[in-house]
């Protein structure tokens, strides 16, 4: 190398490593300015001092936990005297989202001295019987097969939602697991809601005991009646409940006496009646046997429907 190249070559050295230091100098230095404007700042100081006074709670339109005013302090437990800085949202998520009725949390901070929680319910649309420390407790099922105990619900709307039977809750870390099958069971009690709610309110407890081998669903009916109904979980239900419209009425008008029902098989539904003082089921296992005088066998009648019904412009039975 020539002298005016190692020249050229000691100035070009030289020039980056003063940009170097110089770039490092002006990082140093604006991270003090940073820590020092930090360090006296009024509001961030402030902050970090004064404790969590309110705690603000906000659901969806079909929420109803706002209806219970312990139910965010309960679940968050925070530590007394905490101050909103001191809180670690992730982990306060965590526990949000640990009650089932919760689908999705967010939390944000509101200074000087308040958490809002913003929450997506899930809603109920079945009820389980199930052991819970030792004795019967009631929880719900949503949509999804999500099991929850509930809070915040009214008596009479619960008393609404049909029980489910022919299935078993397992448990995995002490927490229920979802129902398997109710995306099917959700489906038929959706349409039953939608296009026919005069069949629905009828309706007692739903079974999955046969979803898995047959694909049905058998649906039991509330007192006085005693109506068994069978579905075909691969079917459209608005076509299978437009044939139970077709022939309540007549199974209505049989006061005492005990019904089955198959729409599974299509076009082709026999039924059978047989007159009984049974009394209806009204819960899942709640069935009474009790004494009954020989009654005549069961008498089978066979509606066919040359095609399917035609729902009109409203879709409703």
């Amino acid at each position: 190398m020539s002298r005016g190249g190692r020249w050229r070559f000691a100035a070009a050295i030289l020039r980056t490593t003063t940009m170097i230091a110089v770039a490092l100098a002006l990082g140093w230095g604006a991270w003090a300015v940073v820590a020092t404007l930090r360090e006296n700042s009024p509001g961030v100081s402030a902050a970090e001092r004064v404790p969590v006074k309110r705690l603000e709670l906000k659901t969806n339109a079909e929420g109803v936990l706002d209806r219970d005013p312990d139910w965010l302090v309960r679940t968050l437990a925070l530590p007394k005297r905490a101050s909103l800085m001191e809180l670690d949202l992730l982990a306060l998520r965590a526990r949000v989202l640990a009650d089932g009725q919760v689908l999705t949390a967010s939390l944000t901070r509101k200074f000087p001295d308040c958490l809002v929680v913003q929450v997506t319910e899930r809603m109920p649309v079945a009820r389980v019987l199930a052991d819970a420390g030792g004795e019967r407790k009631t929880l719900l099922v949503a949509r999804d097969g999500v099991v929850f105990a509930g809070t915040g619900y009214d008596t009479a709307m619960l008393a609404t939602l049909p029980w489910l039977d022919g299935m078993t809750l397992a448990r995995k870390g002490g927490v229920f697991q979802p129902v398997a099958g109710m995306d099917a069971v959700s489906a038929l009690l959706a349409a039953a809601q939608t296009y026919a709610a005069h069949l629905y309110s009828a309706w007692a407890v739903v079974s999955l005991a046969r979803l898995d081998s047959d694909r049905e669903l058998e649906v039991h009916t509330r007192a006085p009646q005693d109506v068994t109904m069978v579905f075909n979980a691969d079917t459209d239900y608005f076509r299978q409940l437009a044939r139970l419209n077709f022939m309540w009425e007549n199974l209505a008008n049989r006061p005492g006496a005990q019904a089955r029902v198959d729409l599974s098989l299509g076009r082709q539904v026999p039924v059978m009646v047989s007159e009984s003082a049974a009394p209806a089921v009204s819960a899942p296992g709640a069935a009474v046997r009790a004494e009954q005088k020989p009654a005549p066998a069961p008498a089978w009648l066979k509606f066919s429907f040359s095609s399917s019904p035609q729902p009109n412009t409203q879709r409703e039975l």
